[in-house]
Formats: C-alpha cells, sequence, structure tokens
C-alpha cells in the first residue's frame, strides 16, 4: 500500500494532509486507541475538524481513495 498512498500523497498535498503513524511507537497509542485501530493497515479520512469520515482496512485502491477525497475537498 505503501506506493499507493506516497502517489495519493504527491497528488493531492495540496488539499489534504496525509500523516503516518507507527504502530509500533507507544507515543501513538492514544491515536490508535481513538480511531479504533485494530488492523494494519488502516486508514483514517479525517475532515477539517478532525472528525474521522471514512476509515478502510486492508488493501484500498486509488479510485476508492478518490472517490472520498471528492467528497471532502469539493
Amino acid at each position: 500500500m505503501a506506493p499507493v498512498v506516497h502517489g495519493l500523497e504527491a497528488k493531492y498535498s495540496e488539499e489534504i494532509g496525509f500523516s503516518f503513524l507507527d504502530i509500533e511507537d507507544a507515543q501513538n497509542a492514544n491515536l490508535m486507541k481513538e480511531f479504533g485501530f485494530r488492523y494494519q493497515p488502516m486508514f483514517v479520512l479525517v475532515d477539517g475538524e478532525g472528525t474521522p469520515v471514512k476509515t478502510w482496512f486492508g488493501a484500498v485502491s486509488v479510485d476508492d481513495f478518490e472517490a472520498e477525497f471528492a467528497k471532502v475537498t469539493n
């Protein structure tokens, strides 16, 4: 998934901020709990207020990501 996500990050960096969490870093435990982390990979799209609007588990297609990005960037 890394090439897909990094490609999307390059394409959408002007509109969407991307953050990556290391699940083995104890400093991320609170965020993982807040977002209900339970499967790797996990992706969470949050709005400008920090509210999750979509969560994906496992492999996700570029088209699926872009469909949700369109909803929050337009």
